[in-house]
């Protein structure tokens, strides 16, 4: 299990690198303003996919950021 400090480095350093810096401090106020459950978010994100859906653009999303 990585720490507290490793997850908030690496979700910051993911979040820079995807959406650039001014975008990803908006993010995070977005984040804190709005009151946010993750597990509701992540069953919206992810209706009516199936599971090969998900797993296709997840493997997709990885080619496409090591290609880059």
């Amino acid at each position: 299990m990585i720490t507290d400090t490793e997850i908030r480095t690496s979700g910051l350093r993911i979040l820079t690198e995807n959406l650039g810096p001014v975008e990803a401090e908006r993010f995070i106020s977005l984040i804190q303003r709005e009151p946010f459950d993750y597990t509701e978010w992540q069953r919206d994100l992810f209706e009516g996919k199936s599971i090969e859906e998900i797993s296709e653009a997840a493997m997709k999303l990885r080619k496409n950021q090591s290609s880059s």
